[in-house]
């Protein structure tokens, strides 16, 4: 059994535990579906980009994606596609200028956002990235917000817009209607 459907038990079960109707129960409400329908597909989507990460990693990073893209009002299928392209889903990836974790970001973009903790933790940086990113699509617009989470002010194509798309809509595209 792979570890994407142990998880995925898991919030079944403990829906179960919490006296919370299962997924599928006609009495669960449409927000509470979709949430475990999101999580699930975010659990099995880190499990196929880095099936190093271990049961307590992936649940982190599933958290913090699902936290931070709720109060920055984003889709976390976008955070999720972000961390596909930017990290391949690697918490310590580091680029070669310098960016650093799951988003990919650069130090000097965090010691502004005064943010406690380590920019390369986990938590800290899924929220440093979605404070980034929400500020971008806020000022910019969506496509130039995106763009520019990788360019910069200073947008060269639409490469890394495209990347982060198509990883968005294979997500959109595995998940149950």
């Amino acid at each position: 059994m792979t570890r994407a459907r142990v998880i995925v038990l898991a919030l079944f079960a403990g829906c179960l535990l919490s006296g919370r109707a299962p997924v599928g129960s006609a009495d669960l409400d449409a927000a509470t579906s979709s949430r475990l329908d999101v999580s699930a597909d975010i659990t099995r989507r880190l499990d196929e980009l880095n099936p190093h990460l271990t049961e307590t990693q992936i649940a982190r990073i599933r958290s913090a994606i699902l936290r931070y893209s709720n109060k920055y009002s984003l889709d976390p299928l976008l955070v999720t596609a972000v961390i596909e392209v930017e990290s391949a889903a690697r918490p310590w990836a580091r680029s070669p200028k310098g960016a650093l974790g799951l988003m990919q970001v650069m130090p000097y973009m965090i010691r502004p956002l005064r943010m406690a903790g380590n920019a390369s933790t986990i938590e800290a940086n899924i929220e440093a990235g979605c404070m980034i990113l929400a500020d971008n699509i806020q000022r910019l617009g969506e496509e130039d917000g995106i763009s520019a989470y990788f360019w910069g002010s200073k947008i060269r194509d639409v490469g890394y817009l495209n990347r982060v798309r198509a990883a968005r809509e294979r997500l959109r595209h595995e998940m149950p209607s």
